[in-house]
């Protein structure tokens, strides 16, 4: 029998109650859950088949599953992009994986970037978060041989099933997502230390 991930177990026993305390859920079925975490990096116009076989290794180490190569469909003389060649690599993570890799992303990778101040908390009017990330490096697993190599960019798009940006919000934040605070945030946590003094 296969273990549950520990963030899942946490998203049923502390979660799951904490919306339906916070939003009046009726239905455990109306509480939000993440659906889907979608992986995806670009290669550089001028990459070489070594450069591609970099991303594509380093892809498979992140997400736990071999990258499908996503090719060009029609040929843009203006980018010099020819049909069928290579752009980039993407992955898509569900079940445990998911649920791993989102542990990952937010306990561990997201605090190793330098001056980190959190993370933009726009969603995409859906609830899903879209995120970049310039530096795969961050994500110890990719580091593991000690090799040198150029930093590849990726986006994360985590996809939940939300139906507005509110609670796909809260959705991350409780499942530890590092959201920047706002600046009304700040302005009352400014207040509220300024009255405490006094």
């Amino acid at each position: 029998m296969a273990t549950v991930p520990y963030l899942k177990k946490y998203y049923l026993e502390k979660v799951v109650p904490e919306l339906i305390k916070s939003r009046g859920y009726k239905n455990i079925h109306q509480v939000p859950n993440l659906k889907k975490i979608v992986l995806n990096s670009a290669f550089k116009a001028e990459a070489d088949k070594g450069h591609m076989a970099e991303v594509v290794k380093d892809m498979t180490k992140l997400s736990g599953q071999k990258p499908i190569i996503t090719k060009a469909s029609k040929s843009v003389a203006a980018f010099k992009v020819r049909e069928g060649m290579p752009l980039g690599c993407v992955v898509t993570l569900r079940g445990a994986r998911m649920w791993e890799f989102y542990l990952r992303l937010t306990a561990v990778a997201l605090p190793m970037i330098r001056d980190f101040r959190g993370t933009s908390n726009r969603l995409d009017g859906r609830g899903n978060y879209s995120l970049g990330i310039a530096d795969h490096t961050i994500f110890p697993e990719t580091q593991a041989d000690g090799s040198q190599r150029a930093n590849i960019g990726m986006d994360v798009i985590i996809v939940t099933s939300a139906q507005t940006d509110d609670e796909g919000r809260e959705l991350l934040r409780l499942l530890g997502m590092p959201f920047r605070r706002s600046s009304a945030a700040d302005a009352a946590a400014a207040t509220a230390t300024a009255a405490a003094k006094a």
